[in-house]
């Protein structure tokens, strides 16, 4: 989970990139709650998506606003000075609007809040949140632009702290037990859904905790060569290739990797294919590194597919993660996107040819200074070693 020492990290972060001008921020994205307190509430849970405040101050003061069913649903701990639970549901009332619970929370709060120096996060608050505190700041100069706070906060979310990474590598861990798990799961007979709950299994086994995991589980061959998306009832035959590209996401972050396994032996064409997108990821790696444009990452990636006779790319080369999925910066043809040191991206070019399949192979990487790491163990290949 996160950590005390990241979150005031982080809110140091923010209060240097801001103009002395503003004193407080008020702070409403899910995401952005958690990113700077560790507050998030738990997706598999009753309070699942409900929203939470923080409002920070430059002093270093943190206050979380949330009622009392949120609080009591929140994943990891909470690194806040202050705390206003707002009652909601006490087993004896009728309940309220939640929204309208927080906005009386805020609209009570004793403290002193000056418009002219408070930054809203306008994009992750409602309407009747934003209201509570009329003629606040929406926006501010930074360098010779205007942006939102929610814009500021995204560009800082690229340069990943030691406690994102670590609950990132857990993610990945977790991954990477479920892509193991699929060798044994892709046989003939067996349906998508069936390989989708043992990779899932395996991941949470070893993630230790419930936790989401999502995307692409479906089977291509020489006729359906292009398929993506959530598991079917499908039944694998030999010839098929079964595409996992999955995320498993433990609070609020995610992995995100993929590998293709054959049902029965590959053909030639399937694993020459295989080999084309594996060397593509291997040149991509080579470019990995702080200050290298990310339109010249996708080019080389697509470059080598070409090379070996075979189409470009039809999709990105690659994207940020962490929070979100994807996330800046992205690996795409007209991309305006340079990597920076802290940023955590993937590699995942692909084919998909009819006649043959389709397949995609992906490894995740945290860019550094001198190049890069690979976060991400599993094995790539259609067949198991």
């Amino acid at each position: 989970m996160l950590t005390e020492q990241g979150c005031r990290q982080r809110r140091q972060n923010l209060w240097s990139v801001l103009p002395d001008t503003v004193e407080q921020a008020l702070i409403g994205d899910s995401r952005h709650v958690q990113y700077f307190c560790g507050f998030r509430t738990n997706p598999i849970s009753f309070s699942a998506d409900q929203a939470a405040m923080l409002l920070l101050s430059r002093d270093g003061h943190a206050v979380l606003f949330c009622d009392n069913f949120t609080r009591r649903s929140a994943v990891g701990e909470v690194f806040v000075s202050e705390e206003i639970i707002q009652p909601w549901y006490d087993h004896q009332h009728s309940v309220t609007n939640r929204h309208l619970s927080l906005s009386s929370a805020l609209s009570t709060y004793p403290r002193t809040i000056d418009p002219s120096a408070l930054l809203v996060e306008r994009d992750g608050l409602s309407v009747e949140l934003t209201s509570v505190i009329p003629n606040s700041l929406t926006s501010i100069s930074v360098g010779s632009t205007s942006s939102s706070l929610g814009t500021v906060i995204r560009r800082l979310r690229r340069t990943k702290q030691p406690d994102e990474l670590s609950l990132i590598q857990n993610c990945m861990n977790a991954g990477a037990a479920g892509q193991a798990a699929a060798f044994n799961a892709v046989v003939p007979g067996a349906t998508e859904l069936d390989v989708y709950i043992s990779v899932q299994a395996a991941a949470q086994q070893t993630a230790g905790c419930p936790c989401i995991v999502y995307g692409d589980f479906r089977a291509t061959n020489a006729d359906v060569f292009r398929a993506g998306g959530l598991p079917t009832e499908h039944r694998l035959k030999t010839g098929d290739m079964m595409i996992l590209d999955f995320s498993v996401v433990i609070a609020g972050y995610r992995s995100d990797f993929t590998n293709t396994v054959a049902v029965g032996i590959p053909t030639s064409e399937q694993a020459s294919q295989a080999e084309a997108c594996i060397a593509a990821l291997t040149a991509g790696e080579s470019k990995l590194v702080a200050g290298t444009g990310c339109a010249s990452v996708f080019e080389t990636v697509d470059a080598q597919l070409v090379q070996r006779g075979f189409p470009g790319l039809s999709h990105h080369a690659g994207h940020g993660l962490g929070l979100e999925h994807p996330e800046a910066p992205i690996l795409v043809p007209h991309s305006t996107d340079n990597l920076l040191p802290g940023d955590v991206v993937t590699l995942e070019p692909g084919l998909y040819i009819k006649g043959v399949g389709g397949m995609r192979f992906e490894h995740n990487y945290v860019i550094t200074d001198s190049g890069c790491e690979r976060l991400s163990r599993h094995d790539l290949g259609l067949q198991p070693g």
